[in-house]
């Protein structure tokens, strides 16, 4: 199983507990937190001596979302691999065996989106969510254009994408997107409690078990990932996307209602 200084990864009991390790950047997803990520999840897919897996975050964060300079000059690739942001999405939902968020701190963009893949979610108390999109001139990622709703209700996932307003921990339980919150301190002992009573269980039973209750959702989770795909690439880079990067850039408030023609 690979490992780079953006993933801490820990196996034990049959339990891999990845952390995301960019601290001092907020655990924001760069291309190598990205493909760490998806590697270890694709390791333990097919690896008979892990049954659960737990995504957390080092520091005070879960992830503060997309690097938002790599989002500005993407990375390219040419060795016919898959990387970044797609490759991580695509094996975090086709993952064939539970998988426990425990959210520590802040999760912004991806560290909202990549709960509604996960089987279990578990928030500290101290936790807050945002999905900043329409901030950033761009639009839901990660099948959640279909995902969110089905998990916490139109109006409740309409009142996310639109505003881009905060989620504390008490709504994310009350509205389903998390499953438990839990003290600060208590987080991880729950995560991996939950974990390890779930790793004592037959590999084969709980992959069968995941893979029906994901089977009727995988299609329409990949639709609509075709069309939130093609709405990114009409906005990434688009007059909105512009501004909302260099206001991030200047430390100023955004201003979208004067921009150029595209």
């Amino acid at each position: 199983m690979k490992e780079n200084s953006c993933v801490i990864l820990k196996k034990e009991n049959r339990v891999l507990t990845i952390t995301l390790n960019r601290p001092d950047a907020l655990n924001a997803f760069n291309n190598d937190q990205y493909d760490g990520a998806g590697d270890a999840l694709s390791s333990a897919a097919t690896d008979d001596n892990i049954a659960v897996v737990i995504i957390t975050g080092a520091g005070r964060a879960f992830t503060a979302g997309q690097d938002l300079d790599e989002m500005a000059n993407p990375r390219k690739h040419n060795d016919g691999k898959r990387h970044g942001f797609p490759y991580f999405i695509d094996t975090l939902a086709s993952f064939p065996k539970p998988i426990i968020a425990a959210v520590n701190g802040m999760g912004v963009g991806i560290g909202l989106t990549m709960l509604p893949h996960c089987d279990f979610v578990l928030i500290s108390e101290t936790a807050r969510l945002k999905a900043p999109f329409p901030t950033l001139g761009v639009t839901v990622e990660a099948g959640n254009s279909f995902l969110l709703p089905e998990r916490v209700g139109w109006a409740n996932a309409a009142h996310i994408l639109y505003t881009a307003e905060w989620v504390d921990a008490d709504k994310a339980v009350e509205i389903g997107l998390a499953w438990k919150k839990t003290s600060a301190e208590q987080l991880m002992p729950e995560a991996d409690k939950l974990a390890t009573q779930i790793a004592a269980m037959p590999i084969t039973s709980l992959v069968h078990t995941k893979n029906l209750v994901l089977a009727p959702r995988l299609d329409a989770i990949k639709a609509a990932r075709k069309l939130e795909t093609a709405a990114f690439v009409e906005l990434v880079g688009a007059p909105a996307n512009r501004e909302a990067i260099q206001a991030f850039k200047e430390k100023r408030p955004t201003d979208f209602t004067n921009l150029p023609d595209q």
